[in-house]
């Protein structure tokens, strides 16, 4: 045979392999057994490297070429271990006469769990009948003599089964249990060791193994954590009385580590696996062993859902069978009554996510196990589902997922088609993870990336490995991402679809749900009443028309969405609402099918924010602008002040054209919130928009109050203008914030000044009607009680009356006031002329004097004492709270007040550009001005989210914690990463945030407010 055959068959380096095939005395012909043999691994010059190599140290190569030559199943399964382990093949290295654990009977027979135990007991010399194995009890040979034999009979069992898998003979459910089996024994024969080490600790403790994970649902990998529970109970003495339990406990502790280090440890043959024991009661701080008791008690008291979950799988594995039975005739039941919980969906979503948060950077498209479309998503559907129906069908509860799945179709809980779509995918990914770990027997999930030196080889190995010979890098890479998608689609179908053949009525070959399978359904995705959620279902999918046809494509994937959300039962609410209102408008549920992110967006924000639900139900059609972020981006007043006159110019009356402009308010009310909730708009920003919108809103319907008035009077008598005050002439509006403005007027040369102000009152009485008059449109509420004398002093004055007023009466809280005082509407001569009158008593010359200071500061104290509502907390108010709004905006006019006169950058009606100024000029520290915008930005953030959540405004963190718990989930808090050991909800850590914030911009307020 030629080096151009050779590389024909599949030999990469076909030279070197002529060589190597001649050196060995390997017949090369073109009949040459062994080397078809070796052309068929999926690494050939691996196969042939690792030929040579055992050859070179066995005794006798003959017997082993003859071998070969003989025996076609010998070649098969030596030739496909050699071309995928290095690992195995450095195994028959050390050991050369192990090549026969791949012929014969006994190398194509798969043998039961107890062979394995008995085999490897004997292994170590102890009595497999005795009820606690003794190791070297036959022979006396030394502890460490008998750990090394322990570890090569591993390696062997391993290598006889790869031979098997490698060829095709065992199919991965079979070799997924018979690595746990003999994993299992491996666990049983380490304990005969550890008693043999500690004959006095084996004497006074009954110690369990209890598998968890893949080992207890016997679907383990080559190379895998083994996750362990123990048990132990003290040892029944004879003619007197039991040790006591802590003496036990302490002795089971000890047989406990010296057998987990038997698989752990590292020599020759490597690390065989890690005995992983996190999984046990307050996981790595708890203790290693507990009693029966310890137990119950944790899984009665303290046990999180996650914790159940994980119980699922557990089964015995070593140790006292009697023990290991009576746990789990405790935890059984337990496990299967978790999902009664009330805390079961609120864990279940925090599972789903740790899921996420724990894919390292970069890695997700690679990672089998975790990422998207991963084995974690299959595992977690199907757990899930068995969670909620097993509760009451003893048919779903086995710890395998495979079996569990097959449970699942049987028993009509997911669909036969989409079972075995399911357990195709699995079996897949968990066979190309095997491939995987068995190159060099190390735990690994992550697939080779092609950018590597070596990826490309190593993705070849493995196409061929699965049976992909005419590309294997393109058709591996293909296939990957076919299973990938398809185990997504049907983990959303799985858990989802069924509910809608529960309700919609259509004809279906598969069972369906109960409707009481149905509710247990829903309940365990987080709705609150799923008796009405079943009926919305039932109404938007119900027919046959094209309507209900493409709502039941869309609504399997937006249950999922829905339950993800804070209000599950007020997302699906709002979506039947919305559908509804839109009716047979062709784009809507187009838009909805044909583009993803738009439906997501819109379950996200029906299921969070009733704000934002009553603005779509007054215009539906207005979820078109979901579909681009560039439709979410704030839009400038120029803009907005465009479109406004447009829409006075196109309404014969005021009442028509204000309405028109409070509809263009609407729209950029749910632009802005809608961009908030998504992430896509900081504080400041959402602020902006706010004050944009409603300083047009006012000054359209000034024109057309104006436009009215004068109209009825026959002519003009004075110029008029409205002036922003407060949070609104700071450009920092929350949701729930009215208008604070003043209003100015100066009549014309030579006009009576009663009748100007007569004409006055009219123009803003018109205003304020046109504004708040009812209409579909969200009113926007005007409130001038900040005006010279408050609510006693008249609503309008000549620009002449407020320079008297300011000269002759003003306190040093109205200059305080007109720190935020702007012109925002009316004619643009009269808005300059107020401006420049109000700048010196703002800004006074030489800054405020002591004695104003000294009452400022009362005036903070006093508010404090007096203003903050009866029974608010003081630490969660946040305008008038500790470290809230107040706190920081009076620190920053407090210096605006003294130092604006000499800084004109600090003549600026903004809370945050104040506060840069004063850092800029060193008024203020530059790490106290971050702790005072932090704690003003956090407190006007959740502010504004009370009223997007609630659909009302509230000034303090609610005390429910679950609308607490909606709030952190609207400001994003509920996606971060979470310590797998502390359970802390979104709600505490919102709250957290919100105390630490403030509590720091208390002592920053408390320092700077009040020193001279």
């Amino acid at each position: 045979m030629t080096a151009g055959a050779l590389a024909r068959r599949g030999f990469g380096d076909s030279a070197r392999a002529l060589r190597l095939l001649s050196e060995a005395g390997i017949a090369a012909g073109p009949d040459s057994a062994v080397v078809d043999a070796l052309a068929q691994a999926p690494d050939p010059d691996r196969a042939l490297l690792g030929l040579v190599r055992v050859l070179e140290a066995g005794n006798d190569p003959v017997e082993l070429l003859e071998a070969l030559d003989e025996d076609r199943d010998l070649r098969l399964r030596l030739c496909k271990v050699l071309g995928t382990s290095t690992a195995l093949t450095d195994h028959l290295v050390r050991h050369p006469g192990d090549w026969r654990e791949l012929r014969g009977a006994d190398a194509a027979r798969a043998p039961g769990s107890e062979e394995l135990r008995l085999g490897l007991l004997h292994t170590v010399g102890a009595d497999p009948h005795s009820p606690a194995p003794v190791a070297g009890t036959s022979d006396n040979r030394p502890v460490a003599e008998l750990r090394h034999a322990l570890r090569v009979a591993y390696r062997r069992r391993v290598l006889r089964l790869a031979g098997r898998d490698l060829i095709g003979a065992a199919t991965l459910d079979r070799t997924a249990a018979e690595l746990s089996d003999l994993a299992a024994a491996l666990l049983e024969a380490s304990l005969a060791v550890a008693r043999a080490e500690h004959p006095e600790d084996a004497a006074l403790c009954r110690l369990a193994v209890i598998g968890m994970g893949k080992c207890g649902g016997r679907e383990l990998n080559y190379v895998s954590d083994v996750d362990v529970v123990f048990v132990a109970e003290p040892a029944e003495a004879e003619g007197g009385d039991p040790p006591d339990e802590q003496r036990a406990m302490r002795a089971a502790t000890r047989l406990a580590t010296a057998m987990m280090r038997i698989p752990s440890d590292t020599d020759a043959e490597g690390t065989l696996w890690e005995v992983d024991p996190a999984l046990r009661p307050e996981g790595r701080s708890g203790p290693l062993v507990r009693p029966l008791s310890g137990h119950r008690a944790y899984y009665e008291r303290w046990a999180k859902t996650w914790e159940f979950q994980a119980l699922l799988k557990a089964r015995p594995l070593a140790g006292d069978s009697a023990l290991g039975r009576a746990y789990m005739d405790v935890i059984t039941p337990m496990v299967w009554h978790s999902s009664a919980r009330k805390d079961f969906v609120e864990d279940v979503q925090a599972m789903r996510r740790r899921v996420l948060d724990h894919i390292p950077a970069g890695r997700a498209e690679r990672e089998l196990k975790l990422g998207p479309g991963g084995l974690r998503d299959i595992e977690f559907s199907v757990q899930l589902l068995q969670l909620v129906h097993g509760r009451t069908d003893e048919r779903l509860r086995s710890g395998n997922t495979l079996e569990a799945l097959e449970a699942l179709s049987q028993h009509g809980y997911v669909g036969r088609r989409d079972a075995a779509g399911l357990a195709d995918a699995y079996r897949f990914l968990r066979r190309l993870e095997h491939l995987l770990q068995l190159e060099r027997l190390r735990r690994t999930h992550l697939v080779p990336d092609p950018s590597d030196p070596d990826g490309p080889d190593q993705l070849r190995l493995l196409g061929r490995a699965l049976g992909f010979t005419a590309d294997p890098v393109r058709e591996l890479t293909a296939a990957r991402r076919r299973v990938s998608g398809e185990v997504r689609r049907l983990h959303e179908k799985l858990f989802y679809r069924p509910l809608l053949n529960a309700v919609a009525r259509l004809p279906d070959e598969e069972k369906r749900l109960s409707p009481e399978q149905a509710r247990d359904r829903m309940e365990a995705l987080g709705f609150a009443d799923p008796a009405g959620a079943l009926r919305h279902l039932e109404s938007l999918t119900s027919g046959l028309s094209r309507r209900a046809a493409i709502q039941r494509t869309l609504l399997p994937v937006m249950l999922g969405w829905f339950s993800d959300s804070p209000d599950p039962d007020a997302g699906l609410l709002g979506f039947r609402q919305v559908s509804e209102a839109l009716g047979t408008t062709p784009w809507y549920l187009r838009l909805l099918r044909d583009d993803v992110r738009v439906a997501e967006r819109m379950a996200w924000l029906l299921g969070t924010s009733r704000y934002v639900t009553e603005l779509l139900l007054r215009a539906p059609e207005a979820v078109a602008m979901l579909a681009d972020d560039a439709d979410l981006a704030r839009r400038g007043p120029g803009v907005l002040a465009a479109e406004a006159a447009a829409a006075l110019r196109r309404h014969d009356t005021a009442e028509d054209a204000v309405a028109a402009v409070r509809a263009l308010r609407r729209r950029e009310l749910l632009r802005t919130a809608a961009a908030d909730l998504l992430g896509a708009a900081p504080v400041q920003d959402v602020g902006t928009a706010l004050t944009d919108i409603a300083a047009v809103t006012i000054d359209a319907a000034l024109r057309a109050a104006r436009s009215r008035v004068v109209a009825a009077d026959g002519e003009e008598l004075t110029r008029v203008c409205v002036v922003a005050m407060g949070r609104f002439g700071g450009g920092e509006l929350t949701y729930a914030s009215d208008a604070d403005v003043m209003y100015v007027h100066d009549p014309l040369p030579g006009v009576d000044i009663a009748a100007a102000t007569r004409q006055a009152m009219a123009v803003f009485r018109e205003l304020a009607r046109l504004l708040e008059m009812p209409a579909a449109e969200p009113p926007l509420q005007v409130d001038t009680d900040l005006r010279p004398e408050g609510r006693s002093g008249p609503l309008v004055r000549t620009l002449e009356s407020y320079a008297a007023y300011y000269r002759r009466w003003s306190q040093v809280w109205e200059s305080q006031a007109l720190l935020r005082a702007r012109p925002i509407a009316g004619d643009p001569g009269l808005r300059e002329a107020f401006t420049d009158l109000i700048d010196p008593f703002r800004y006074p010359a030489g800054g405020i004097d002591s004695s104003s200071v000294l009452e400022i500061r009362k005036l903070k104290a006093r508010m404090e004492a007096e203003r903050l509502p009866r029974g608010a907390d003081p630490t969660l108010h946040t305008k008038l709270g500790r470290g809230g709004l107040s706190d920081v905006e009076w620190v920053a006019q407090l210096i605006q007040l003294r130092h604006a006169h000499e800084c004109p950058d600090l003549r600026t009606t903004g809370t945050l550009e104040a506060l840069e100024a004063a850092v800029a000029h060193g008024f203020l520290g530059a790490d106290d001005g971050d702790v005072l915008a932090e704690a003003w930005c956090l407190a006007s953030r959740v502010r504004g989210m009370v009223m997007l959540v609630r659909g009302r405004g509230g000034d303090s963190l609610p005390h429910d914690l679950r609308v607490r718990a909606a709030l952190a989930a609207g400001m994003g808090l509920d996606d971060a990463e979470e310590d797998a050991d502390v359970q802390e909800g979104p709600a505490e850590r919102l709250t957290q945030l919100y105390l630490n914030a403030t509590r720091r911009a208390r002592a920053v307020m408390e320092r700077v407010f009040y020193d001279d």
